[in-house]
């Protein structure tokens, strides 16, 4: 059985296969949950990261987790949101597929995920909120390693809004 979840959590204290991420393009971290994650994380990650050549607007790359509870880090890099018509909700869907894809190909049971570019990118968040949730349905529509999918979000709004949309907090596809 499939289960997603929305909560009110700190990501870097989750205790997932895999938490993602909310990256820039050069992986080495930076404000927000990025920085925070590379904070909590420690030096190791940016000595990893700084192999992997960067990420590409929604592509995703995979590290350790370090000092993390998570046991991985799936990096994904979220598009700056100019007004809706330049490609920045296939580039947000394909922050989510890339990143599913890649736990799947890790064999990964649970991930979590931030709020993806609704910090300083201005994504609006009900649009990243709703590509969100569609597209981690759609994906777990396929059968693959995932068992379970948190949306962690940092305010209590971010966690209404979730819930709202996946149908009170928990449900299974």
């Amino acid at each position: 059985m499939i289960t997603l979840e929305a909560i009110l959590a700190d990501i870097t204290t989750l205790d997932v296969d895999a938490i993602v991420n909310a990256a820039n393009t050069s992986l080495m971290g930076g404000g927000g949950v990025d920085g925070a994650i590379h904070r909590a994380a420690g030096h190791e990650l940016v000595a990893e990261c700084m192999t992997l050549n960067g990420c590409r607007t929604g592509e995703a790359k995979i590290t350790q987790g370090y000092r993390l509870t998570a046991r991985h880090v799936i990096h994904t890099v979220g598009p700056v949101f100019r007004g809706g018509g330049n490609g920045e909700a296939e580039l947000l869907r394909s922050c989510y597929r890339n990143s599913l894809k890649l736990a799947a190909e890790h064999g990964l049971q649970s991930i979590a995920f931030p709020c993806i570019s609704t910090g300083v990118y201005g994504y609006p968040a009900d649009d990243a909120a709703a590509i969100a949730v569609k597209t981690v349905v759609q994906f777990m529509n396929n059968p693959s390693s995932i068992q379970r999918v948190i949306f962690c979000c940092f305010s209590d709004q971010d966690r209404r809004r979730y819930e709202t949309l996946i149908g009170g907090g928990t449900s299974q596809p």
